[in-house]
This record gives C-alpha cells, sequence and structure tokens, in this order.
C-alpha cells in the first residue's frame, strides 16, 4: 500500500472499522502515519485488521464499541486521549441498512420494505445506529478536540442522504439527518477549529451491499445508473476520508463530498 505523512502525528478512531470502508480507512490512516482506534461490535475482524495493520509496520489498538451507548463513547475517548495524549480526527462510519441480516441474497429493488411495511422497531434501529451513534460520536469528539486546539470530524452519509428511491424510508432518513447534523455541527464548532464534513458513497462494493450485487438484476441496474461504469472500493471512500482528515482540507467544513461514480450528476 501506498505510505505516506498526510496524517503524521495525528490520533484518530475510526468507527465501523471491522470491515467494508471503516476497515479500508483505518488501513489508510495507518498508512498515512496516523494512530488508530478501530472501534466495532464484531471483535474478532476489527483484531483482525489490528493484527494486518500492525504487521506491515502501523499503529493501531482495537477497541469495542456500540455507537449508540453514551457512556462506552465516553470511556472511548477519554482512553484515547489519556493513552496518546490527544484526539485529531474521527470517523464515524458505523452504520446499518435496515436489511434482514438474514438476507443472503437481496430480492427486492432496494434493502429494506417499501415505507407501509416498515416496523417501528426496524426504523429506531436504524436512525439509532445511522444518526444517533453519529451525534453521539460527535458531541463526546468536541472537547478533545478543542484541547487539541481543533480537529477534524468525518461522518459517513450517503447519496440516499441527498436523494430518496423506491423504498428504505429509514435508512434514507437516517442518511439524510447525519448530511444536515454535519453542517450544523460543522457552523457551531468552526470557530474552534472543529472541522465537520460528510461523505456520500454511491454503490460500494462492502458486506452491506453484497446481498444487493449478489442479485444480477439489481447490479445491472446500479451499474447502469452509474456513470463510470464500476461499483466502488472502499479504498475509493477512505481516501476520501484522508483528504477531509488531513491539514491539506484546513478550509473545508460543513460539505460534502459525493464519492458515486457520477451517480447523481446523471
Amino acid at each position: 500500500m501506498e505510505t505516506g505523512t498526510r496524517l503524521a502525528n495525528k490520533v484518530a478512531i475510526v468507527t465501523g472499522g471491522a470491515s467494508g470502508i471503516g476497515a479500508e480507512t483505518a488501513r489508510v490512516f495507518t498508512d498515512q502515519g496516523a494512530k488508530v482506534v478501530i472501534c466495532d461490535v464484531n471483535d474478532a475482524l476489527g483484531q483482525a485488521v489490528v493484527d494486518e495493520i500492525l504487521s506491515q509496520g502501523g499503529n493501531a489498538i482495537y477497541r469495542p464499541l456500540n455507537v449508540t451507548d453514551e457512556a462506552a463513547w465516553a470511556a472511548l475517548v477519554e482512553e484515547t486521549e489519556d493513552s496518546y495524549g490527544k484526539l485529531d480526527i474521527l470517523t464515524n462510519i458505523a452504520g446499518v441498512s435496515g436489511r434482514d441480516p438474514q438476507q443472503n441474497t437481496q430480492t427486492t429493488l432496494t434493502a429494506g420494505g417499501l415505507m407501509e411495511d416498515q416496523t417501528l422497531e426496524t426504523w429506531n434501529k436504524v436512525m439509532e445506529i445511522n444518526a444517533t451513534g453519529t451525534f453521539l460520536g460527535t458531541r463526546t469528539a468536541i472537547a478533545p478536540m478543542r484541547r487539541a486546539g481543533g480537529g477534524s470530524i468525518i461522518n459517513i452519509s450517503s447519496i440516499c442522504g441527498i436523494v430518496g428511491s423506491w423504498a428504505n424510508a429509514a435508512y434514507h432518513a437516517s442518511k439524510g439527518a447525519v448530511r444536515i447534523f454535519s453542517k450544523s455541527a460543522a457552523i457551531q464548532y468552526a470557530h474552534e477549529g472543529i472541522r465537520v464534513n460528510s461523505i456520500h458513497p454511491g454503490f460500494v462494493d462492502t458486506p452491506m451491499t453484497q446481498p444487493g450485487h449478489t442479485n444480477p438484476e439489481i447490479a445491472g441496474l446500479r451499474l447502469e445508473a452509474t456513470p463510470l461504469g464500476r461499483f466502488g472500493v472502499p479504498r475509493d471512500i477512505a481516501m476520501g476520508c484522508v483528504y477531509l482528515a488531513s491539514d491539506e482540507a484546513a478550509w473545508i467544513t460543513g460539505s460534502e463530498l459525493v464519492i458515486d461514480g457520477g451517480l447523481t450528476a446523471a
């Protein structure tokens, strides 16, 4: 992998770091010199990512985290600051689609059901993890970033936070919440040098999208809608995270970085 110094001497927390976009972001952050605390609810996969990073000379540790647990966030951030002396970067990547977790192949055009079939339980779970989890992480990171003299918070939204689709209203609502929340937080803390931005991936090959992409009809429709003609890979999004985390983006806050192969431009 490419190595560099774009994040040298920075300390980062990456949620959802056990797989997909989160795992790749953790890898790229360490490649660029950051010390990374990888968090997830899948302890085995999270530790495997850490072991891989350590084997390549990077600096990372794993800590379990339920992003909906306020006390767990406080403990994690306190430990990070105590161990490394500061917190420079937070990437809120952990999220769920709302799809039935037992579904290996998606049978409908979008994950999750039509709104009239959506249960309150599913709605609340999606909103709690995707939106409330992002709020809790962002709120908890403010104080240590203030003490560090500034920082960068990167919240993973989606193109579903910009445009609608035929179904999965809970996912769209949660990602729309992340988008607007990020702008509000950016305005509130800009004067303290704390930048908050959102990233909006299109269709990326990850464990979350795998059930959809294993259905040829769904995969074909998604590719047809993507002008660049391929699905994204986690590294496409991770490199956007590197940019927003780095000092290269020092004058960027409250922005939306869309990384979707041109889908929303069509």
